[in-house]
């Protein structure tokens, strides 16, 4: 089917396809990487809301990241 397309057309084609396929790999990494990391999130979350019931939070200083 590619090949009755005029050549620029097909490189164009393939690039598209190329970059697809990298958005996916992207998308699977970050989702693996995220699905590693949830557990950890979820106890930083509670940990931080706990503290801030406490009264031990304090407010985020910008200027010191």
């Amino acid at each position: 089917m590619m090949e009755s397309l005029p050549e620029h057309v097909q490189e164009q084609l393939v690039e598209h396809i190329r970059d697809y396929l990298e958005d996916i790999r992207d998308e699977i990494r970050w989702e693996t990487l995220y699905k590693k990391s949830d557990s950890k999130l979820v106890s930083a979350a509670k940990r931080a809301k706990q503290e801030i019931t406490e009264g031990l939070a304090l407010p985020m200083d910008y200027n010191k990241l």
